[in-house]
């Protein structure tokens, strides 16, 4: 098999706060034998989410096997879901705001005086 190393940027924030919640689950789920370090686990999570990589190549990247892969990548993910505020905190939160970006989609609002609802600008719809 032929490979290659490659660089993706990547924040260090995310990365390193990742990798904090990381050995507080494997100490929650009383497990002592894991193949990657806390940093490996987030950057091969990040790598995931940032590149959509297949659980095959993360796992020859890092050494692991593919459902190893799989289950670092669904752990990771419901880890920092648990840390998101729910829907509707969001949208509230949204609503002050001049912009909001959605999947990486910037979209303005305009603010109705009398209704005091938001109104996308873009499609004209109330939201």
């Amino acid at each position: 098999m032929l490979s290659y190393r490659a660089a993706i940027p990547l924040s260090n924030p995310p990365l390193a706060r990742l990798a904090e919640l990381i050995p507080a689950h494997r100490a929650e789920r009383r497990s002592r034998w894991w193949r990657l370090e806390p940093a490996q686990q987030a950057l091969l999570v990040l790598a995931h989410l940032r590149n959509g990589d297949s659980y095959a190549r993360l796992a020859a990247g890092f050494a692991i096997g593919t459902s190893t892969a799989w289950r670092y990548v669904r752990e990771s993910i419901n880890l920092v879901a648990a840390l998101a505020e729910d829907v509707h905190a969001a949208v509230a939160r949204a609503s002050r705001l001049a912009y909001a970006n959605l999947d990486g989609t910037l979209i303005p609002s305009i603010a109705s005086p009398a209704s005091g609802r938001t109104t996308a600008a873009n499609t004209g719809t109330t939201g």
